[in-house]
């Protein structure tokens, strides 16, 4: 009997898909006996696609970028019993995709979906809201969602970077007081980070030997302010070096945290608009899902 695979679809995801793409990769599933149902996000948000119908298939597969993969997660948070699920990465930064070593290869990502198994997977939780890889404040964190679609089809990934540098004269620090296991930090901070991935926004990258996506905890990262050149300098080494551990750029585990603020303060969540906080705080939903790796 074949299994049940709902494939949720954005077609708009990184420079588009074409149909042509998804045709090969409904056949490719199809010739190893599975029974394909496609759901575009035209017809619904990928959260709303995979919470109303999910519990109806072996398997979800989601082809779309870093958003719709975290849609796809919040959807299945709020199922019953939702099914494990697999990414076929199609967008523009793909950082999940890159911390799941997946290749950007439709026939190759198909490939790695039907000979994988299902590993449990951490989701971070705040206020209602389900995250995959990051919830973020500070610089560069609206760049995502604020970067037309329209330049992100045409330049890929040099579309963020154009929009980050755009950016740079707007950047505040907010003094922030941070509560976290085993700890509290004050300081004033440029970025702050909650993240279970290797790869942030293409350029900010951890080693994989500091990241395990079901050990039920997050890695945190944190930019204090920098006061002159040389601590600006300071930053940017450690970033390029991915050396967490200096007086300006410091790197933390923890399954809870919670942030207080002077003032509100903006969010994102996995790329696309989080809310506005001025306490928050963000905890791990150990191995609430399983992925396909």
């Amino acid at each position: 009997m074949p299994k049940n695979l709902m494939l949720i679809v954005n077609p708009y995801s990184g420079r588009g898909l074409s149909p042509n793409t998804l045709g090969i990769i409904v056949s490719q599933f199809c010739s190893e006996g599975y029974a394909v149902t496609v759901y575009s996000t035209e017809s619904g948000s990928p959260e709303f696609l995979a919470r109303v119908y999910s519990e109806n298939f072996d398997l979800v597969v989601c082809v779309g970028g870093d958003g719709t993969l975290s849609g796809v997660a919040a959807g299945l948070m709020r199922a019953m019993a939702p099914p494990p699920f697999g990414y076929i990465p199609a967008g523009t930064a793909n950082d999940m995709a890159s911390t799941l070593a997946l290749s950007k290869d439709p026939k190759t990502a198909v490939r790695s979906v039907i000979n994988g198994h299902p590993v449990p997977l951490d989701i971070g939780c705040y206020d209602d809201k389900y995250f995959t890889y990051i919830a973020a404040f500070g610089a560069f964190t609206g760049v995502s969602y604020t970067t037309a679609q329209s330049a992100k089809r045409a330049l890929g990934h040099l579309a963020y970077v154009i929009d980050g540098l755009a950016s740079m004269s707007a950047i505040r620090p907010q003094h922030t007081v941070i509560e976290y296991d085993g700890g509290m930090i004050e300081g004033d901070f440029i970025f702050g980070g909650v993240t279970n991935s290797t790869t942030i926004a293409g350029f900010v990258k951890l080693d994989r030997k500091d990241v395990d996506l079901g050990d039920g905890l997050f890695e945190v990262i944190l930019v204090s302010n920098p006061v002159n050149a040389a601590e600006l300098t300071n930053i940017i080494t450690s970033i390029l070096n991915q050396t967490y551990d200096s007086e300006n750029v410091l790197l933390l585990h923890t399954k809870r945290i919670k942030f207080s603020f002077d003032a509100d303060v903006g969010w994102t969540k996995d790329g696309e608009n989080g809310g506005t906080y001025k306490e928050l705080e963000i905890t791990v939903c150990r191995h609430a899902l399983q992925i396909i790796v």
